[in-house]
């Protein structure tokens, strides 16, 4: 294995599921520019589920409201995966679903939020 194979392994994946596309895009591009991350988006929760078939993601940013499946319901559909089960979630919302945060004890972002507190809760989430 040469460098650059080593160096594309220890890269870590974000998945950012936000249907809201300038959302979404404003959060890859804020990855790629301030983290050594790879960022990928999906728009809804259907189209994560088809990209964890071949991605193992290190990190999920998921809002709460996405069409067809909430960002929990989504989050539940990755614990039936195995694969999955260690990876951390990072749920975003205007509003503050806390029973439902704390019934599954996953990490939440309230929108509008700081870049520094949205960069400093995913090098926390990384490095755990």
């Amino acid at each position: 294995m040469d460098h650059a194979e080593r160096l594309e392994q220890q890269i870590k994946t974000i998945l950012i599921v936000e249907d809201d596309g300038a959302i979404g895009e404003f959060l890859v591009e804020m990855l790629k520019f301030f983290t050594p991350y790879q960022a990928l988006l999906a728009t809804d929760g259907m189209q994560a589920l088809e990209m964890v078939k071949t991605v193992v993601p290190d990190l999920f940013i998921l809002d709460y409201f996405l069409p067809k499946m909430n960002g929990l319901e989504l989050y539940i559909h990755f614990q039936e995966r195995e694969e999955l089960w260690a990876t951390p979630v990072l749920l975003m919302s205007a509003s503050n679903p806390v029973q439902e945060i704390e019934e599954h004890r996953i990490s939440f972002i309230k929108k509008p939020f700081e870049l520094d507190d949205l960069l400093q809760m995913i090098e926390t989430l990384l490095s755990a």
